[in-house]
């Protein structure tokens, strides 16, 4: 994984690029992680050189390989709404996390704060415990500092690599 530039961005951004980071170099079979806004949009990314495919797929032109971090952001999307909307059918509180485990890998969403949600594309051989446990050390570590401020510098800091990467 190549280390997104963290110039100029705050204390609690740095962190949370560390954790990312941190979140895919230590846990084997991690293949893409992103961490998505209640309203959809990706805030941060472990494959920083694909930001602007995640513009571009706004616009309808996707460019990118399927399983990128712009995939991600929007699959995760999809399955927070739908398990939001169906524990509020079923009346059985909040989402935790949601384990998918196909033939050649795994998807897990995890809740965070406010909606956010944090998404990872495993491989067909990760652990998924293991996987499962590093996303919730994630999550608690991350969770109390993703503010709305944090969430605007973070789309911030994302339209402004895509916007430099495109030109």
């Amino acid at each position: 994984m190549t280390a997104p530039s963290t110039f100029g961005l705050s204390s609690e951004a740095r962190n949370l690029h560390w954790l990312l980071t941190n979140l895919v170099e230590e846990v084997p079979g991690i293949q893409s992680v992103a961490v998505v806004s209640s309203d959809g949009l990706l805030l941060l990314s472990s494959d920083h050189e694909r930001n602007a495919e995640a513009r571009e797929a706004r616009t309808g032109k996707p460019t990118g390989p399927r399983g990128s971090s712009a995939d991600l952001a929007t699959i995760v999307s999809g399955i927070g709404s739908l398990t939001i909307g169906a524990a509020k059918l079923m009346q059985f509180g909040g989402v935790k996390h949601t384990m998918i485990a196909m033939a050649e890998g795994s998807l897990f969403v995890m809740s965070i704060s406010d909606g956010s949600l944090l998404g990872v594309h495993g491989s067909a051989d990760c652990d998924m415990s293991v996987v499962a446990y590093h996303m919730a050390l994630f999550v608690g570590r991350a969770g109390h500092v993703l503010t709305p401020e944090l969430r605007s510098e973070l789309r911030k800091s994302l339209e402004a690599a895509s916007a430099g990467s495109t030109r």
